[in-house]
């Protein structure tokens, strides 16, 4: 069973030749790491932290 559709696209690709992932949230909010965990965390706790971290 699924929700009404989103225009809300989270996404988090994986920069090549470096351990570095590069999210990019719905609202243009974005941000860099190497944690998985804690870049989704940041980005599904939207708008929490968003505009706070340098890109």
């Amino acid at each position: 069973m699924s929700g009404p559709p989103t225009t809300e696209v989270y996404r988090i690709d994986w920069v090549p030749g470096t351990d570095t992932l590069h999210g990019l949230c719905h609202c243009g909010a974005e941000r860099s790491g190497q944690d998985p965990v804690e870049m989704w965390e940041w980005m599904l706790a939207h708008p929490v932290g968003h505009g706070a971290e340098p890109r």
